[in-house]
């Protein structure tokens, strides 16, 4: 390593920037967040640089004198010319002074490293000086791993080390404390239940050491959005890649069981149309079955889990085996096609409300939907899973009183690499379906919002035809 990184405890002890500028006030952050007790030195400071730190930090201003670098535990030199810049540290350099200078790596005994600050984690990440923009994408990507609650939990699992300690043989303690940050307690404080997960700890550690310790698990219920991975959120990458086993279903893209933990167990539990792979209640089974195994399971939906996608019902399965049970939700299939469409589903012009409605019903039968209401709404309707009963539903609707030329916009596959937007009427949606050669998975978006997206018409399309014949 080309330098040794050390964490330094500044709290409550005197830190000093000689500079008023815009990299002063940067670093003044950074020191008033470790909680030193910060003094800025310069003949002149900036306006905003007094304004943010006017209640938090002394401000002297004035040169520098040799005694007020001395009485710092670290100083930083920003916003000062190369020559100042290079006395000053001479001048910290005799009195024994840690010492940065801003963008003179030379002149620097230490670097400042771009920081993941998660409370009591912290992460740094440091290329001494030779390429900061590399450091800082180096932290964004370490971000997005990191839960933001993690510092919680480190505090958290501080607060019963002595009484672990206390009830705990020295040689199991290594393994309860393992156990415990792969367990579903720690996910309990990650996901914000610190009562429950304190009820849950105590419970633990005051069972008898004779007694077989719990081996629960905990299933993870998460949205993969649409399709396209770039619309994964942060945490359900988290949960993928340390998943045990993964329960997924058939919309869930190759790309985003590709983000997953190599050694996972991937189980395949999908349905389509008039195939069942695997009946509801055996999923559910195999979850329960799983998390008593002590696995850390992921069950992986398409879109989000509690929009047509049976989360509730799963969610209320394992409540009632009392497993550990966490929602993570995910773009839903109807925000993600309108916004690969380039459509709005609400504007003010154009729709003040957004109702989403399924298109499916048990054993192949017209969806059993309020067509009066619906058709009254004149806002944006949208329809999951619709593909197949698309006459049924522009009938119903023109028959109850929607206009045969409300605009409609079928969206296959939306956002993935093979998707498909064909628009038109509500009158000509199944020959639009039909012309376009949609099979689905496809969302059918009916009204004035329709209109705006992209894609190609029924004349469109028939030309095409024409001139490919």
């Amino acid at each position: 390593m080309n330098a040794f990184p050390a964490h330094i405890d500044l709290k409550d002890r005197p830190a000093l920037i000689i500079g008023g500028g815009a990299e002063a006030l940067a670093k003044a952050r950074l020191m008033l967040g470790a909680g030193a007790r910060l003094t800025l030195i310069a003949r002149k400071f900036a306006p905003e640089t007094k304004a943010e730190l006017q209640s938090r930090a002394h401000f002297i201003e004035r040169q520098p004198v040799a005694a007020d670098i001395e009485a710092a535990v670290l100083v930083f030199i920003a916003d000062t010319p190369a020559d100042e810049a290079r006395r000053w540290a001479e001048i910290a350099r005799m009195a024994g002074v840690l010492l940065n200078v801003v963008d003179q790596p030379a002149l620097c005994d230490f670097t400042t490293p771009s920081i993941v600050d998660r409370g009591r984690v912290t992460v740094s990440i440091s290329t001494a000086g030779a390429a900061p923009v590399l450091g800082k994408r180096l932290r964004a990507d370490i971000e997005a791993l990191l839960p933001p609650r993690l510092g919680v939990l480190a505090d958290f699992a501080d607060r019963y080390r002595d009484t672990v300690k206390a009830t705990i043989a020295p040689r199991a303690r290594r393994p309860f404390w393992e156990a415990f940050f792969e367990g579903p307690i720690a996910a309990q404080v990650l996901a914000g239940d610190e009562a429950g997960a304190h009820e849950a700890m105590l419970a633990l550690i005051n069972r008898p050491q004779t007694e077989e310790k719990s081996n629960t698990g905990a299933v993870h219920i998460v949205g993969a959005g649409p399709g396209d991975p770039d619309l994964l959120t942060i945490k359900a990458l988290r949960l993928l890649q340390r998943a045990d086993v993964i329960l997924y279903d058939r919309l869930v893209s190759d790309e985003i069981l590709n983000l997953a933990r190599r050694d996972a167990d991937r189980l395949y539990v999908g349905k389509a149309k008039s195939n069942h792979a695997v009946p509801q209640d055996e999923i559910e089974a195999r979850l329960i079955e799983l998390a008593r195994e002590g696995k850390m399971v992921v069950r992986l939906k398409g879109g989000d889990p509690f929009v047509f996608g049976r989360g509730g019902e799963e969610l209320e399965a394992l409540r009632n085996a009392n497993i550990p049970v966490f929602v993570c939700p995910g773009v839903t299939a109807a925000t993600g096609c309108a916004a690969a469409a380039n459509m709005a589903l609400t504007h003010r012009a154009r729709a003040q409300a957004v109702t989403f409605v399924t298109g499916h019903a048990k054993d192949e039968a017209d969806p059993a939907l309020d067509w009066s209401a619906l058709a009254a709404l004149k806002n944006t309707l949208v329809v999951y899973m619709g593909v197949t009963k698309a006459e049924t539903i522009a009938s119903k609707l023109i028959e109850h009183g929607r206009g045969r030329e409300t605009p409609v916009a079928v969206v296959e596959n939306g956002t993935r690499e093979n998707q498909k937007i064909v628009k038109g009427s509500l009158a000509e949606l199944p020959r639009l379906i039909e012309a376009g050669g949609i099979k689905g998975p496809a969302l059918l978006v009916i009204g004035e919002v329709a209109a705006l997206a992209d894609g190609e018409t029924l004349l469109e399309i028939i030309g095409k035809e024409r001139a490919a014949a």
